[in-house]
């Protein structure tokens, strides 16, 4: 059974206890019938082939009571502090040892959570093709667990939740994240003069996979997105400064790209907040190859990027990720 699976984990044990807490509203958790799924999936851009899978598993589920307890605390916590930026909730990935049900565990987390997603969007007056391109990024982390370990699932459940928290929304090509300027950022802000500094609110911006060329038209045409549909749908927080914490900024990048490169082009938008003086190669392997566990010396040289991050490891180099800023 599930829970006992996750009983055994002593890190999870401790999270299933923090679940069981009194803070935890007690909220009623319906999944969709065995007909009504495969429509709920397709909507969130759930890949035509895991449709069947996820459909026997969501028996399996309903056939557990202790899960489908599980089920409602965790959509529980999900939608306390509904829409307040870094009060969402961070579901761990589930072990191997929970075989197939705790590995798409989640994603039924998120469906069962749907109608109070979307009854906060509605309150915010979102509009529906923002709520449902924001929501679809379900589907294209699902398929990004597919390619990495070959079947459905999702291996950043953390991260999905900022999209059905209300903290992150798709506009355009771009992802922005409502956030709050840390120490370093909100440093180099401040040194700027623009009058904001730690902790004031902020726009964290996110390239996700799957979305075709960073070209400047489709990140201006993102930027001119969110500075209407934050000064509408949140007019109570100052969006005044944009920023980005990601491996495309790493300037050495400009070592190996075109100064009219999309990626380089992308990175000249920013001012420095810092320099990351940790190594994280992983993290563009992952990206650009599909798993940050690919043997360097093995790494495809089939396009520029390719050729960048691959052949920049096999020098003896580091990838870092890059820490950028400006004003919107």
């Amino acid at each position: 059974m599930l829970l006992e699976a996750l009983r055994a984990d002593a890190r999870l044990a401790e999270w299933l206890k923090d679940l069981e807490s009194e803070d935890t509203p007690r909220v009623e958790a319906v999944l969709p019938d065995a007909d009504e799924l495969p429509d709920v999936l397709l909507d969130l851009t759930v890949a035509h082939e895991h449709i069947n899978e996820l459909v026997a598993l969501r028996a399996r589920l309903a056939a557990d009571p202790e899960a489908m307890t599980l089920l409602a605390r965790c959509v529980g916590r999900f939608v306390r502090d509904m829409g307040e930026m870094g009060k969402g909730w961070e579901p761990p990935a589930f072990p191997a040892s929970t075989g197939a049900l705790g590995r798409c565990f989640h994603v039924y987390v998120f469906i069962a959570a749907l109608p109070y997603v979307r009854a906060y969007h509605q309150e915010r007056g979102v509009p529906e093709d923002v709520s449902r391109r924001t929501l679809a990024d379900l589907g294209r982390h699902v398929a990004v667990h597919h390619r990495r370990v070959g079947s459905p699932g999702l291996l950043f459940p953390w991260w999905i939740a900022l999209h059905f928290h209300g903290e992150l929304f798709q506009l355009g090509r771009l992802q922005f994240q409502r956030a709050r300027l840390g120490r370093h950022t909100g440093g180099a802000v401040a040194a700027a003069g623009l009058g904001l500094g730690p902790g004031d609110p902020c726009l964290s911006l996110h390239i996700a996979d799957f979305r075709g060329p960073l070209s400047p038209t489709a990140c201006d045409r993102s930027l001119a997105l969110a500075r209407e549909f934050f000064a509408r749908h949140y007019p109570d927080e100052r969006h005044e400064v944009a920023v980005c914490h990601s491996w495309l900024l790493d300037p050495q990048l400009k070592r190996y790209l075109s100064a009219d490169s999309n990626i380089v082009r992308f990175q000249d938008r920013f001012e420095t907040a810092y320099e990351e003086r940790t190594p994280d190669d992983g993290v563009p392997v992952g990206f650009v190859f599909g798993d940050p566990e690919l043997p360097v010396d093995e790494l495809p040289r089939r396009n520029s990027v390719e050729r960048a991050v691959g052949d920049h490891l096999r020098a003896g180099g580091h990838w870092y990720g890059g820490q950028g800023w400006f004003a919107l």
